[in-house]
């Protein structure tokens, strides 16, 4: 980390906060760490200020597409010079390390575990509602936790910082702290937040983290981990509650309603980054940056159209013959040129990057299919009724397809196969497809086969480099990863 990094982070902890429900707070033009965190309002507003670090450009609102998409082949880019060929490296796979998007990156999801850490840090001084100040521990917690999970799996060793730091210099000492653990870092947060969030919220709280969200990152994690037996618990515990409360978690019986902007955190949602549209800088980007370039249609001429995130040819071709999912994801125009429909097409931006769609992380279609798979990797089940079956066909069976059978799939690796694809036309361009080729192996496989445009990739490719800022830094103790992509 830099001087930059851990100012703007001690400054920032009580940055100018959204209006967008819970965050609904006025800016702080002159606090500092020293005289803001006084009151609950404070760390209400500084709460704000780290969910805020998630919708910023540098993780949802924007890059995260090209670092678990774009790079992926689910999606590319329509010209990969566009923007000086910055994410045109991430659809080509050769990306280095000082590609201003890895610095950009590195240093915005810095800026959100520096708020986390100062909130932990301070709240505990702060007289407040005991059940509110457990709530915004366990949001902390859960936001952190979050931001620490994508940074791992993007970068594999990262500086590990979990303390509010009092001097700017400190961090330069900092090094690359092993993924193993960060990943327990990210599992203690987990756990504690989940023991103080809510079930539920309703009201101004909803878009807010809840245990059912904790749960679901948890058990993803122990999935990435490859850690079933412990990830099989909080999933399941999701989806019993699920089955308990279907009014408030539940398939929508429509996939394309799961993404129309006036639909938002419905039932189907776990948790979602917040945006909104109306020219108060909370609006989001994904109608501009993924409409086909020089289109006016899906903008209606507002702000440029950049033609980034163009489902792939390969995708196309995958889907099914009846498959639902496949007009609701996917886009195309008279001249051939596809877009990702669950963004262009919801909403029309006030201002240039400015509209309301938000963007998922969980939902419950994700859980279900991340329970099959849990289940499967522990024992395939040949009965084809088990609750691995349940959960791949529910799915399946919503996309308007018949449901698999023994027959369809015999065996454990014809179950696996099914389900990698059944997560990739169910969650296409929701930031799942690298991680999870990553995941099971078959990222080098999946990927020469898919004509994804690049030279052949490497089994061991599947980090990015370390930015170049960051080893200038400190090059003693931070490298660059020895296989990058």
């Amino acid at each position: 980390m830099n001087r930059v990094l851990i100012l703007s982070a001690v400054i920032l902890s009580v940055c100018s906060a959204c209006t967008k429900k819970f965050i609904d707070l006025p800016p702080v033009s002159a606090a500092s760490a020293a005289n803001f965190y006084k009151t609950a309002a404070d760390i209400n507003q500084a709460v704000a200020g780290a969910y805020q670090s998630l919708q910023a450009t540098a993780e949802y609102g924007q890059n995260f597409t090209y670092f678990m998409e774009v790079n992926s082949d689910n999606s590319k880019e329509e010209s990969v010079t566009n923007t000086g060929g910055a994410y045109g490296d991430f659809d080509l796979l050769r990306v280095v390390s000082s590609n201003v998007a890895l610095d950009q990156t590195w240093q915005g999801c810095y800026v959100g575990i520096l708020r986390c850490n100062t909130i932990l840090s301070r709240i505990g001084g702060i007289t407040m509602d005991s059940a509110a100040k457990n709530f915004r521990i366990g949001e902390s917690e859960f936001i952190r936790a979050l931001t620490y999970f994508n940074l791992v799996r993007i970068w594999g060793d990262v500086s590990l910082v979990t303390k509010e730091l009092a001097n700017p210099t400190d961090a330069f000492a900092l090094g690359r702290t092993s993924a193993d653990s960060i990943y327990m870092q990210v599992i203690s947060d987990l756990q504690d937040a989940i023991t103080r969030l809510p079930l539920s919220v309703s009201g101004a709280d909803v878009g807010r983290a809840t245990r059912i969200a904790a749960e679901s990152l948890l058990g993803k994690v122990y999935l990435t981990q490859k850690n079933y037996t412990a990830a099989a618990t909080p999933l399941k515990a999701v989806i019993d509650y699920a089955n308990a409360n279907p009014t408030l978690l539940t398939l929508l019986p429509n996939y394309a309603d799961i993404f129309k902007v006036a639909n938002k955190n419905n039932k189907e949602s776990i948790f979602e980054i917040q945006y909104q549209k109306g020219g108060v800088g909370t609006g989001s980007s994904f109608v501009n940056l993924f409409s086909p370039a020089n289109t006016t249609q899906f903008t209606n001429g507002i702000g440029t159209a950049v033609g980034d995130n163009e489902p792939s040819a390969n995708l196309m071709q995958s889907y099914a013959a009846g498959d639902l999912r496949k007009a609701v994801s996917v886009g195309v125009l008279p001249d051939g040129r596809t877009y990702a429909a669950k963004y262009v097409g919801q909403d029309v931006p006030d201002q240039a990057n400015d509209a309301g769609n938000d963007f998922f992380v969980l939902r419950y279609a994700d859980v279900l299919l991340m329970y099959s798979e849990v289940l499967n990797e522990m024992g395939y089940d040949p009965s084809g009724t088990g609750d691995a079956w349940a959960g791949l066909n529910k799915v399946h069976q919503r996309a308007g397809l018949t449901a698999f059978t023994t027959a369809d799939l015999p065996d454990q690796g014809s179950f696996r196969l099914a389900l990698e694809n059944e997560r990739r036309f169910e969650l296409a361009f929701e930031n799942h497809r690298w991680f999870d080729l990553v995941r099971t192996g078959r990222m080098a496989v999946v990927m020469n086969a898919s004509g994804f445009g690049g030279a052949a990739v490497q089994p061991d490719q599947t980090l990015a480099p370390v930015p170049i800022s960051q080893i200038n830094t400190n090059p003693d103790k931070i490298k660059d990863n020895p296989t990058p992509y």
